[in-house]
């Protein structure tokens, strides 16, 4: 195996060897100048190797769901019974912080948002809202909001909705969920699977 010794002028080297199995020769084109900081080596596929930004995965995702019904009526927050989904599923990063149905960000970025929920109960329509906060919850305006005619009374309805939130400040950004009808309906729980929960997704920079 051939290598190349880079040697420090204390005698101690730095060795570039070649792969343990070669099929044919290779050839790596270094770039002619460095890159920004940040930025990470990639190849076009051909050899020639050049500085970019370095493309993030999701860093961050979590799930909360209720775990017991709430009650509601229109305009109040669905506050208690909250616990992080445990059942396959596991977070990615620092997740989200809860208390009484108000959730903080870990960090500053651009954020999917999506709800679910599972409603029941006599009023002739409800459903939700996701709201958001940038002012330490001094006041929310609504991101995404959904509700449905409740035409089968004592029947389950169900409704999904998502909406996308810059958070440019952690630590003054908040979110919740908001109960929407016209009428007390029961938010139904578990602590086995999701039935009213929201999901948030860290989608990239801010």
């Amino acid at each position: 195996m051939s290598e190349l010794n880079l040697t420090h002028s204390n005698g101690n080297k730095v060795k570039l060897t070649t792969p343990d199995t070669l099929a044919a020769n290779k050839t790596f084109k270094l770039p002619g100048a460095d890159g920004t900081s940040g930025q990470a080596m990639v190849t076009n596929g051909s050899g020639a190797l050049s500085f970019a930004n370095m493309v993030a995965g999701i860093t961050m995702m979590d799930q909360w769901r209720i775990t017991n019904d709430n009650n509601k009526t229109n305009g109040q927050v669905i506050d208690s019974n909250w616990e992080r989904s445990d059942t396959f599923f596991a977070q990615i990063g620092t997740g989200m912080s809860e208390s009484s149905g108000i959730f903080t960000f870990p960090q500053t970025g651009i954020y999917l948002l999506m709800g679910q929920s599972q409603m029941n109960g006599s009023a002739s329509y409800a459903g939700f809202a996701i709201q958001a906060s940038s002012d330490s919850g001094g006041s929310y305006s609504s991101v995404a909001e959904g509700y449905q005619n409740m035409s089968t009374v004592g029947g389950y309805h169900h409704i999904t909705v998502h909406g996308i939130v810059d958070v440019t400040n952690a630590s003054t950004f908040r979110a919740r969920m908001e109960a929407v009808n016209n009428a007390s309906t029961q938010y139904s729980g578990s602590t086995n699977y999701l039935r009213n929960g929201l999901t948030f997704i860290r989608i990239g920079d801010t």
